[in-house]
């Protein structure tokens, strides 16, 4: 059964999941098939006749899905409550939730919603500019970052045959607190979205002082910040990719004194953004794997960032994971 029928599975029918792009014929037809499956309880924010004219015209049924509508102007409660948040007049905050990705990051942070699903038309500077903004980062997290479960067919490592890659999608370069943070958050992410117990890499293109360059000393100074600040996860770096993920080639390189990551990790941390996106295309393409995501993390709730060039069913399936991952977090 693949990862993203296990996430179906898993979903919680009664998550209500908010979406600013309405208008976006993949959005609709993702949130009907939602609806249809029981993987959440969909609503759209923005202009309800267009929504409903989008609809029309794809010939998707969407009289049982709510609609926020701001056509004529933003509630009174969102506005009071933005200013709450941001300290700001009031005329500001309404032209700020004019923007519908703003005010659905607003029902989130307010609990109208459990999480949101954007991207498919903002930018990907919208999407966390806002949900920083308003939602707010977890406590003790000072960078977001992104991650994709990667789904690799004949792999037999990581986590059966699973990855988790991060940050592949949001920053460019890390200094080495933030890259601690990416690692904690991500090993968070791996116990609460996934159930595992995180096994986490970082990675460089040295291994335990094979190379001596100022780039590898940051992982390395990165690794260490990481076990002082969360000691009850497995963290270990600087590792290559092979030390990581091959067990055999991690005792040869470490002469037997492997830990309980070398050779075993199931989640990989890169240095930046270039080797983290290259790494997941790279394997996306010629290991034909799965790449769900990239999937924001690090915020107090859940929150979806889709590539521009998602289709309908990657959609779906990021809907799945969202749903899945405020189940547990609801429960916690």
């Amino acid at each position: 059964m693949s990862v993203l029928s296990l996430f179906k599975k898993s979903a919680w029918k009664d998550c209500k999941l908010v979406f600013p792009e309405g208008e976006d014929e993949r959005i609709l037809k993702a949130a009907r098939e939602a609806k249809n499956k029981k993987l959440a309880k969909p609503f759209f924010v923005g202009n309800k006749k267009q929504i409903e004219a989008t609809a029309k015209k794809m010939k998707i049924k969407i009289s049982d899905i709510p609609i926020v509508d701001i056509s004529k102007g933003i509630p009174e409660k969102y506005i009071k409550a933005y200013v709450k948040i941001r300290k700001v007049p009031s005329k500001l905050a309404g032209r700020m939730l004019s923007n519908p990705v703003f005010l659905a990051m607003l029902m989130v942070k307010i609990g109208e919603a459990d999480g949101t699903v954007a991207g498919a038309v903002a930018t990907s500077a919208d999407v966390i500019t806002s949900a920083t903004g308003i939602i707010g980062l977890r406590k003790g997290v000072s960078v977001p970052s992104s991650f994709f479960i990667m789904e690799i067919p004949g792999y037999k490592g990581g986590e059966k045959g699973l990855l988790l890659f991060a940050d592949s999608s949001v920053n460019v370069e890390l200094t080495a607190e933030q890259m601690a943070d990416v690692a904690i958050t991500t090993a968070y992410t791996a116990k609460e979205v996934m159930g595992w117990i995180p096994r986490v890499a970082l990675l460089s293109f040295s291994t335990k002082g094979s190379s001596i360059h100022e780039r590898a000393d940051k992982v390395i100074e990165a690794v260490k910040i990481a076990n002082k600040k969360a000691p009850k996860f497995a963290i270990d770096g600087e590792l290559q990719g092979d030390s990581a993920l091959v067990e055999r080639t991690a005792k040869k390189k470490m002469k037997g004194k492997i830990g309980k990551v070398a050779g075993k990790a199931n989640v990989l941390i890169f240095p930046d953004l270039d080797s983290g996106n290259i790494a997941y295309k790279l394997v996306q393409t010629l290991a034909k794997a799965n790449a769900y995501g990239p999937i924001l993390q690090g915020f107090e709730k859940p929150v979806s960032d889709l590539s521009r060039g998602a289709k309908a069913e990657d959609i779906v399936g990021a809907i799945a994971i969202l749903s899945t991952w405020a189940r547990r977090r609801s429960k916690k």
